[in-house]
């Protein structure tokens, strides 16, 4: 069985967290994906922070996977439907930055993010949306900018094809007062509960470690999961999942 773990909402706004979150995920050996935002609030351009960039390529030269995390991811601009609040309620406060884009919209805001990305020196190899939130349309974009993958709440799509992989996300929330114990209780839920699943994900966020309760969980939290599994790439996973689907093509 296998665990993706990765760090979200990675920016120099909040370099000092993502650090101490590297080295906790460094101290079990392992090397988590890192889900960049090129532009965090429209405010933290990564191309003004040269030693950050620094610090994210050494990391990619370590085995750390970069993945695109929305352009700046925030939604400020952008509005929202009604349909779109419901689906964004309890999960985010307006950081769902690709939940009410079309397929055009996303692609631009994608192949601008990838182009930064690559300009110093980084290689994204697939985007997840902010908060995990965006349409259908917004997953086609991903396809569309020649990303290897996105991903939703409740699974994986991989690229080309499309084919959609069932994982599990533990995560926790630090907002308000009642909601980081909350998510405690549901990061442990899902341990008894699909501990036996094939491919879960492990998300932490920077903003997790604002909490004692929720920072206290993390590092344990790792070490529970990887008793039963061995951490894996998305690219390792990528390609043993399109390998599968070629080789089930072919026996038909």
């Amino acid at each position: 069985m296998s665990l993706l773990v990765s760090i979200h909402d990675v920016t120099p706004s909040l370099a000092p967290a993502v650090e101490r979150l590297w080295a906790l995920c460094a101290e079990r050996g392992v090397v988590p994906a890192l889900l960049v935002v090129p532009n965090w609030h429209g405010e933290w351009d990564l191309s003004s922070h040269p030693e950050f960039v620094r610090w994210l390529r050494e990391r990619a030269a370590a085995g750390a996977e970069i993945v695109l995390h929305g352009e700046r991811h925030d939604e400020v601009g952008l509005p929202r439907t009604p349909t779109d609040s419901v689906r964004a309620w309890g999960r985010t406060d307006q950081e769902g930055e690709f939940l009410g884009l079309g397929r055009e919209a996303a692609r631009e805001r994608i192949e601008r993010g990838t182009a930064l990305l690559r300009m110093l020196g980084l290689r994204p190899v697939g985007f997840i949306p902010p908060a995990w939130l965006a349409r259908e349309e917004g997953h086609a974009a991903v396809a569309d900018a020649g990303l290897g993958f996105s991903e939703d709440e409740t699974g994986i799509r991989f690229y080309p094809g499309g084919r959609r992989l069932a994982s599990a996300a533990v995560r926790w929330s630090s907002r308000g007062r009642l909601r980081p114990w909350g998510s405690v209780v549901v990061a442990r839920g899902r341990w008894r509960l699909q501990r036996e699943g094939p491919y879960p994900r492990l998300a932490f966020h920077p903003q997790d470690l604002d909490h004692r309760a929720v920072a206290a969980e993390l590092g344990p939290t790792l070490e529970r999961w990887l008793t039963r599994h061995q951490p894996i790439s998305y690219e390792a996973l990528r390609r043993r999942v399109l390998a599968s689907t070629s080789a089930q093509g072919g026996a038909a």
